[in-house]
C-alpha cells in the first residue's frame, strides 16, 4: 500500500463534523468498566504513585481511534518529569482547550507514553488495523498513558509492531525513535538520500534517544562521533559510532575542537553545551544544531499560557537570527506522535539497521522501583515495563 492510500486509511477523519457515539468495549462476554493501572492524584515524587483496579476503562469517542491491550510500556524521563507536574500548564490546555470541564480534570492521570500490544477494537472509520493486530505506538503527553491494561490511541499515532521483536523489545523504541526521527529527519532535514558522508555529533549518546539516534544516522551512511561516559564506549561502538569521546576524560569543548568540524549536532544534553557546541559546525554549508533541551513547557507553566509562548518565540527567533548570521542554523526539536513515521522506523529495525537498547525490565507490579531505577539515571538504554506477565 502506498503512502498515502495508507495514511488515508488509517482512518483520519475527513470531514466528519464531530464526534461518533462513545462505544463501550467488551474484551470478554462481560463487559468491562475498569482496568488495573498505576495512577497519580496529585504531582510529586514516586509516592503519589498508586496502583488502582478501578481505573476507568478506556472508551472509543472517535471514529479514527483504536483500543489496545497494553504487553509491554517503557518509562521516559518525560515521565518522571510529568509526574512532578512539568508541563502541566500546556498540556491541561491541550486536553481541554474550551475548559469545558472542572479544574485539575487529568487526574486520576495514567503515565507511560510507549505501547507494545494488541488491537483490541477500531473506530468506525479505521480500516488499516484489525483486531489481534500486534502494534506500538507512542501516546502524546496529552492523552492518558500506558501503564495500564488498555490504552486509547489514533489510528495515526499507530503502527505494526516490527515482526523481529517480541513485545518487551518493541515497547522500548516509539518514544525515543519518534523524538529522534523529529529532531533528525523533520527538523533536521536528514534522510536515507542525504545523509551519506555526513559528520554527524550526538550529545548525550548512551540515553535512549541516544542510542536511537546512533543507529539511524549510522544505517543512514554517516560518520558519527558519541559522547557518552568511558562505561557507555563499548554499547556505543557496538551501535556503529565512528568516534566516542567521553565528556569525564576532560574538557569536552576541548576534546571536540580536535575533530573535524561537523554538518549536523543533535543535543541531549542542553546547559551549557549550547553556548560552545555550534562553533563545531562548518560554516556557511548549511550544517545544523539541534537541541531537545527546551524553555517551552516550562515558559508555560511559570509564566502562562500568553506569555510563556510569547517568551518562546522571542527566544527561539533571536537565537534563529544570531546563528543563522554566523553561517549556521540553530533549531529546536520535539516528540511528535506518528504512525507513518514509525512504519519507517519498522522497516529499518526489521532489516537488522536498527536494535533495541534495554536497561532493565520490570513487572507491572513494580512500576514504582522501575520509576526509582530511572531516576538514578546513566541508564544505558529503556527501562521497560512488562504488563503481561511472562508465562
Amino acid at each position: 500500500m502506498g503512502r498515502l492510500p495508507a495514511m488515508l486509511a488509517r482512518g483520519a477523519l475527513r470531514g466528519t463534523g464531530g464526534r461518533a457515539p462513545v462505544r463501550g468495549f467488551g474484551c470478554s462476554p462481560r463487559s468491562r468498566s475498569a482496568m488495573p493501572s498505576w495512577v497519580i492524584d496529585r504531582y510529586g515524587r514516586n509516592e503519589v504513585l498508586r496502583f488502582t483496579r478501578e481505573m476507568a476503562f478506556p472508551a472509543i469517542q472517535f471514529p479514527n481511534e483504536v483500543v489496545v491491550q497494553v504487553h509491554a510500556a517503557s518509562l521516559n524521563p518525560i515521565d518522571l518529569s510529568m509526574r512532578s507536574g512539568y508541563g502541566a500548564t500546556a498540556l491541561n490546555m491541550k486536553r481541554d482547550p474550551l475548559k469545558i470541564k472542572s479544574t485539575e480534570t487529568e487526574f486520576p492521570l495514567t503515565l507511560g507514553r510507549d505501547v507494545s500490544g494488541v488491537v483490541m477494537e477500531c473506530g468506525l472509520s479505521v480500516s488499516y488495523f484489525k483486531p489481534g493486530d500486534e502494534v506500538w505506538a507512542a501516546i502524546p503527553p496529552w492523552k492518558q498513558g500506558t501503564l495500564s491494561e488498555f490504552v486509547v490511541a489514533s489510528a495515526n499515532e499507530v503502527s505494526f509492531k516490527p515482526k523481529c521483536l517480541s513485545h518487551t523489545e518493541a515497547a522500548s523504541l516509539p518514544y525515543v525513535g519518534l523524538t529522534a526521527w523529529s529532531a533528525i529527519n523533520k527538523v533536521g532535514g536528514l534522510n536515507q538520500s542525504n545523509c551519506s558522508g555526513k559528520r554527524v555529533l550526538i550529545l548525550g549518546a548512551s540515553g535512549g534517544v541516544g542510542t536511537f539516534a546512533v543507529q539511524l544516522v549510522k544505517a543512514w551512511g554517516a560518520h558519527v562521533t558519541a559522547v557518552c561516559s568511558h562505561d557507555a564506549s563499548t554499547l556505543m561502538k557496538k551501535l556503529g559510532a565512528d568516534d566516542v569521546i567521553d565528556y569525564k576524560s576532560g574538557n569536552l569543548e576541548e576534546q571536540l575542537k580536535t575533530l573535524p568540524l561537523f554538518d549536523f549536532i543533535l543535543d541531549n544534553v542542553g546547559g551549557s553545551t549550547e553556548k560552545w557546541a555550534l562553533d563545531l559546525l562548518k560554516k556557511w554549508s548549511g550544517a545544523t544544531y539541534v537541541t531537545l533541551v527546551t524553555p517551552f513547557l516550562i515558559n508555560m507553566d511559570k509564566l502562562g499560557v500568553a506569555d510563556g509562548m510569547l517568551q518562546t518565540g522571542a527566544t527561539i527567533g533571536s537565537k534563529t537570527v544570531k546563528h543563522l548570521l554566523k553561517g549556521v542554523h540553530y533549531r529546536w526539536a520535539f516528540f511528535m506522535p506518528s504512525g507513518p513515521s514509525l512504519d519507517e522506523i519498522a522497516e529499518l529495525v526489521d532489516s537488522g539497521k536498527i536494535q533495541p537498547v534495554i536497561d532493565q525490565v520490570f513487572p507491572f507490579s513494580e512500576v514504582p522501583k522501575a520509576f526509582l531505577k530511572l531516576e538514578e539515571g546513566h541508564a544505558r538504554g529503556k527501562t521497560v515495563i512488562n504488563v503481561v506477565s511472562k508465562k
